[in-house]
């Protein structure tokens, strides 16, 4: 999200590369995701010995991760369209996207396999 505001503010970040900049987040957000979902899954197997609350775990971690990484980048976006400062306002609306998220994630895929 500093990242997407600053280029805002230095107008790097246009109508012109936004979609190349978005799918660069994208990418960066599921590497992050898939390397701690390893991590989550792996340490998830040796405290619990369940690999399904262990798969649980990592998948939530994937959708976290690649959502907080674009409400990161899309949210100042939609604000600076809407003419309103980001650095202002975005960290309200990705901290609350990123915890629904996060929070229905873990639940949701929990309910929906270990269930």
């Amino acid at each position: 999200m500093a990242v997407a505001v600053r280029a805002l503010a230095t107008k790097e970040l246009s109508p012109a590369n936004a979609m190349r900049i978005v799918n660069k987040e994208l990418m960066v957000a599921l590497i992050n995701g898939a390397a701690l979902a390893v991590i989550v899954g792996f340490v998830g197997i040796i405290w619990f010995g369940d690999i399904l609350l262990a798969f649980v775990l990592a998948a939530a971690m994937i959708i976290n991760i690649v959502m907080a990484g674009l409400s990161g980048i899309l949210i100042p976006m939609m604000l600076d369209r809407f003419g309103i400062d980001p650095a202002v306002a975005s960290s309200v609306f990705v901290t609350t996207i990123t915890d629904v998220v996060g929070f229905f994630a873990f639940l949701g895929l929990a309910a929906l396999i270990l269930i």
